[in-house]
């Protein structure tokens, strides 16, 4: 389904369901034999796993040492981290990046649930991270109501920025879905300070088309989502410095990103969110 019709369905956990399902229609599924779980995913192969349990098929096609993985083998800590900054606002052809955001990670939430991993939801919001939603029974329903009523707004205001201590005896994935939108690298620090060898970071930096290509032409009005304020432009007159910052600024995130266990994944409001998963689960 289009993006759009996901959002006007005005339901987060049907959107979530469709999705995935969508998704799991295009990766291969079966039984695991003499043990009688459904299979639920691959996983990347890791120092520990019985290396019986890698796919040498997949491998063949893949190159990639995968693991299959059923619903009771899973028990891996799932960290959901929705920015709810003003810029979150941002919107494309009636498509806002903050619901894009809150599809996308209702989606990932819903695939977790249907292996049984443990999901926990956080915002960010005014520089400051939250707890919304703890890791426990019925994380899943809980986080798909509070993204619902999840509103973004105001700009980044605390410089000294950090996450809620996590585990360090067990693995687990942070996902953060945002524009990743900064001023003075305060993303870049944040993810400094949490990342580690037990915990895989995976940022989706969600853009719009006209961010990354500024095609526009004529006069317009800009605003800042986060402060306010407002500048008159012509378009025309500014597209080539636009274009160059912004490809300054997706090139400076890329370099100092390239950290262990730290993944970004950039995404535009026109990609299918079906397809952006299966690459996040396929690559």
């Amino acid at each position: 389904m289009l993006t759009t019709d996901l959002i006007k369905l005005n339901n987060l956990q049907l959107a979530s369901k469709l999705v995935s399902d969508e998704l799991l229609l295009g990766i291969q599924t079966s039984r695991r034999s003499g043990i009688g779980t459904e299979f639920e995913q691959f996983r990347h192969y890791t120092p520990g796993d019985d290396p019986k349990r890698i796919d040498w098929k997949l491998f063949a096609k893949t190159s990639q040492y995968l693991v299959r993985e059923s619903a009771t083998e899973s028990n891996q800590q799932i960290r959901l981290l929705l920015d709810l900054s003003g810029s979150m606002n941002y919107a494309e052809a009636d498509i806002t990046r903050l619901n894009y955001a809150k599809i996308l990670l209702a989606s990932l939430a819903y695939l977790g649930n249907r292996q049984g991993d443990q999901l926990s939801l956080y915002s960010l919001q005014h520089g400051a991270v939250q707890a919304l939603v703890p890791a426990g029974k019925q994380a899943f329903q809980k986080i798909v109501a509070v993204l619902e009523l999840a509103q973004a707004a105001g700009p980044w205001q605390n410089q000294g920025s950090s996450f809620p201590e996590f585990s360090r005896k067990q693995s687990e994935v942070l996902i953060i879905a945002s524009d990743f939108l900064q001023v003075n690298d305060e993303w870049l620090s944040l993810i400094r300070g949490v990342a580690g060898p037990r915990r895989e970071i995976v940022i989706f930096q969600i853009l719009g088309d006209q961010e990354l290509d500024f095609s526009m032409s004529g006069f317009y009005r800009f605003q800042d989502l986060e402060t306010g304020k407002e500048v008159e432009l012509q378009a025309d007159t500014v597209r080539d410095v636009v274009r160059q910052r912004a490809s300054e600024y997706m090139t400076h995130l890329e370099e100092n990103l390239r950290i262990p266990h730290v993944r970004l994944i950039r995404v535009r409001l026109s990609d299918p969110l079906a397809l952006v998963l299966k690459k996040f689960l396929t690559s």
